[in-house]
Parts: C-alpha cells; structure tokens; sequence
C-alpha cells in the first residue's frame, strides 16, 4: 500500500497524466468487467441474499440526512436494498454503475427512485465525468454537491492503487463534513482474478488497519468500523469478513 500524499493524474497530480496505453488498458479491463456484471444480472442478489450488515450501514447514514438532501451512490447494482432505502427516507438520490444490465434492473424495479447513470466510477470528480460520460456535476464542476455517499462492495473491483485515488476523489464530490459509508472485503488482495457466477473478475480488498489508513490519507475520518462474518449463498464462493465503515469528509 502507497502512502504520503495522494497524487491524482486525471486531476493534474504530481504524478502526471497517464500514458495513452496505460488508459487504453485500463478502459478494456473495466469493459470487460462490465460485460461480465451485465450477465451476471439479477443472479448477484441470490449469491448475497442477506445484506443485513449493508442494510445497518445505510440506517447509520439515514440518521444524519435530512429529506432532500443529495447522495450519490456509487455501484448501485440493482438497487436493492440501498437504492430503496435511500429513496425511502426522501433523499435526492444520483445513482451510478458501470454495468448497462445492472442498471436496467434498477430502473426497473425502482423507477423514479434515482437519477440513474452509467459511469466508471474511477472517474468521478475528474474532467471525464463530463468529456467521457456527459456528467459535469459528478466532475470538478460538482466539487462540495453531496452531503453524502455510499459505496458499497463497488471499489473492490478497482485495482488497491485506483481505490486509493477513487476514495479521494469521492472526497471532493462531498461538501465539508459529508458522510461516506463504505462496504468492503477484508483481504490483502490486488487486482486478483476469480471466477463469480460463471463470470471472470477482479477484486481487490485491504485489512482493516490498512483500510483505515488509507482513508485517512483520503481526506477521511473513521467514526465506526464493523466488522461481519458473511458465507455466500452460492457454495462455489469461501465465506468472508465485510467491513462496513461509516466515515466522514475532514476539512
């Protein structure tokens, strides 16, 4: 795990842009990822049937959100439970996933729930949100729009060093003091292939010391950190440790 400042290249970092080759790369990877959630479909709620753990770390956001306020959830799968209970509560939901077919799902079954849009995720608060994806308010542009977001087991298919910088870009879409609450899988694991419902991903996961750290160094405070055994429903996946943190945007 890196550590120090955090550069972001799509954001004129330090560390300069990223080569031609190297985004090319990485757009063919996230397509396939896609393609591969996108026949995955509704088959990933029976792999995870019981989402208490999730279910409990949008409660603990619900209590400090007012009805209207503005929340941007990222990976929102078929949007179910969270999308549900984001708009259940009132609040003005922007929903986002990189997967066509996972979005139809939620449009759905959920219609009017959200302003659903595609989007890698890895580009929020850069200049693609707008110039890749026609999504200026989810860019620069957005910078302070969201009193909270929720990011639940959507990070986890970003390689560990594109998670570091996802999480400080999500930082800059949250005004001061905003709220993320963050689901995870605890394991040292980078950009690790496995097989999912008949389905190649990627995954990549941290321990929870190491996790919390890098928080930190995104700009984050760490209120609650839980930690739940969690076995699949599909017997092809091991059981898991999810973690389930509720942060907030320091200023």
């Amino acid at each position: 795990m890196t550590t120090g400042q955090i550069s972001d290249p799509a954001r004129g970092g330090t560390a300069g842009a990223a080569p031609t080759c190297h985004r090319a790369d990485r757009s063919a990877e996230r397509a396939l990822q896609a393609v591969a959630f996108d026949a995955i479909g509704a088959r990933y709620s029976e792999a995870f049937p019981a989402k208490s753990g999730q279910l409990a770390a949008t409660r603990r956001l619900l209590t400090e959100l007012r009805p209207g306020e503005p929340v941007l959830e990222i990976g929102c799968g078929t949007g179910d439970p969270t999308t549900r209970q984001l708009a259940e509560a009132g609040l003005r939901v922007t929903a986002i996933d990189l997967s066509d077919g996972m979005l139809s799902l939620a449009r759905q079954a959920l219609p009017g729930a959200a302003d659903y849009h595609r989007m890698d995720l890895y580009d929020l608060g850069t200049v693609r949100a707008e110039t890749a994806w026609g999504l200026p308010a989810l860019g620069p542009a957005g910078a302070g729009g969201f009193a909270a977001a929720t990011a639940f087991f959507s990070l986890i298919l970003l390689p560990q060093r594109e998670i570091q910088l996802a999480l400080w870009r999500i930082r800059t879409l949250l005004r001061p003091g905003g709220l993320l609450a963050l689901g995870m899988v605890e394991a040292d694991l980078d950009d690790y292939p496995m097989r999912f419902l008949g389905q190649e991903i990627r995954i990549s996961g941290f321990l929870r010391e190491e996790l919390a750290e890098l928080l930190r160094q995104a700009g984050f405070t760490v209120e609650e950190l839980n930690g739940r055994p969690y076995a699949p429903a599909c017997s092809t996946l091991p059981p898991e440790e999810q973690l389930f943190l509720h942060c907030r945007r320091t200023a």
